[in-house]
């Protein structure tokens, strides 16, 4: 059964030259080909504001440069989320965009004396987080308890109604060889025909 997918790119190198590209162009690719409908957002292109007050976040306009995105949220099924582990956590940039975009009235609506859990806006949407770092992935998952993917998963993305969540977890990408590489790419291409 084919899905509507969102892929969204956090890597903040807008270049596009490192291996979280390469995974997310062939899950991408391989997710059309298997007849998903699939959209794209490369955040590093994207040009928004931080939000600096909740005054902002709660009435202030979102930027024009993330209107598309947020609707291709709104229209996913399956959200893939790739970014880097940088000092232990997502990129700024990729925090800034997901504070951006998932914002009351969209992302969640206030109900029942202004609680926010009572109705999660993205309920119905599933998605993967696909995280590249320099450390081996069974020292993050094991030692650091993957803190920031579960953090991402709890906080965010299950605070809005995306459950269930899955991950793939890429270590020492610094020092992998081209076939370890490839074997990734492959990896990500059945995720993307699976449309998980």
């Amino acid at each position: 059964m084919s899905k509507r997918i969102l892929v969204i790119q956090g890597h903040p190198d807008p270049a596009g030259a490192h291996l979280l590209h390469a995974l997310a162009d062939a899950y991408t690719d391989a997710a059309r080909q298997a007849g998903h409908a699939v959209r794209t957002t490369r955040i590093a292109e994207l040009d928004f504001p931080l939000l600096r007050s909740q005054q902002e976040w709660e009435q202030g306009e979102l930027p024009a440069a993330l209107q598309q995105p947020q609707q291709d949220i709104g229209w996913a099924e399956h959200i893939v989320l790739f970014f880097p582990l940088w000092l232990g956590d997502m990129p700024a940039l990729v925090k800034a965009f997901l504070e951006q975009v998932a914002r009351p009235g969209f992302a969640f609506h206030y109900k029942d004396g202004g609680s926010p859990f009572s109705a999660k806006g993205l309920k119905g949407r599933t998605a993967r987080v696909v995280v590249t770092m320099g450390m081996p992935a069974l020292v993050y998952r094991w030692y650091f308890r993957a803190h920031s993917v579960k953090l991402l998963e709890r906080n965010i993305l299950g605070f809005v109604g995306i459950a269930p969540v899955n991950e793939t977890l890429i270590g020492m990408v610094g020092k992998l060889k081209e076939d370890e590489a490839e074997k990734w790419k492959r990896k990500l291409a059945r995720l993307g025909e699976l449309g998980d």
